[in-house]
C-alpha cells in the first residue's frame, strides 16, 4: 500500500469560506465553512482523485508530490 503526501493550498474567501486545492492534481479542489471543513473535504477529494487515476491505469503526477510512503502488508 502506498500513501502520497501532497502540498495543499488553503485560502480564506471574502465571504468567510475556506478554499483548498492541490496544484499537483489539476481540478482537485474543495471548500468548507471552516478551515477544518476545507481540509477534510480536500482530503476526501484527493483520495477519490488518486483512486480514480489508479483504477483508470493512469500515472500519478510526480512533480509536486511531497512524499510517497510505502507500507508492507506484513
Amino acid at each position: 500500500v502506498k500513501s502520497y503526501v501532497f502540498s495543499i493550498e488553503l485560502a480564506e474567501e471574502e465571504d468567510g469560506r475556506w478554499s483548498a486545492w492541490i496544484a499537483t492534481l489539476p481540478g482537485c479542489a474543495a471548500w468548507g465553512h471552516t478551515k477544518e471543513e476545507a481540509l477534510h473535504a480536500i482530503y476526501d477529494a484527493a483520495q477519490a482523485y488518486v483512486e480514480d487515476m489508479l483504477e483508470a491505469g493512469e500515472r500519478l503526477p510526480t512533480e509536486g508530490v511531497v512524499r510517497v510512503i510505502q507500507f508492507s502488508a506484513e
